[in-house]
């Protein structure tokens, strides 16, 4: 199981950014996938998770509202669209291979993730 993060960089409080996660080394759908985030000194946080049986998301209340995960089968490649981003969302975004039930973006429970990506906000 590979997933990789992509599409990270600096944007202004308010804006938006893309980031993508590549799948491979397994059947698309045969896992929950989710991203964390890890900011410098801090504990990694849960932003995410969703379901692969019934395709129900679950979003961190830090972000609902403004971030949406979505999925491109085709292209095996997961997104998170993160929308009114905040200087507080400044960390490392990771994606993983998440446990959707009983989700809780403060209990760490993510496994096989690969690269993170930087997102940096700034006020």
């Amino acid at each position: 199981v590979q997933l990789q993060a992509s599409g990270g960089g600096l944007v202004q409080s308010g804006g938006s950014l893309r980031l993508s996660c590549a799948a491979s080394g397994f059947t698309f759908g045969d896992y929950a996938i989710g991203w964390f985030r890890q900011a410098p000194g801090t504990e990694r946080e849960g932003v995410s998770c969703n379901s692969n049986s019934d395709g129900s998301t679950y979003y961190a209340d830090s972000v609902k509202g403004r971030f949406t995960m979505s999925s491109d089968s085709a292209k095996n490649t997961v997104y998170l669209q993160m929308n009114v981003l905040k200087p507080e969302d400044t960390a490392v975004y990771y994606c993983a291979v998440c446990s959707p039930s009983g989700w809780d973006p403060s209990i760490y429970d993510y496994n096989y993730w690969g690269q993170g990506t930087q997102v940096t906000v700034s006020s």
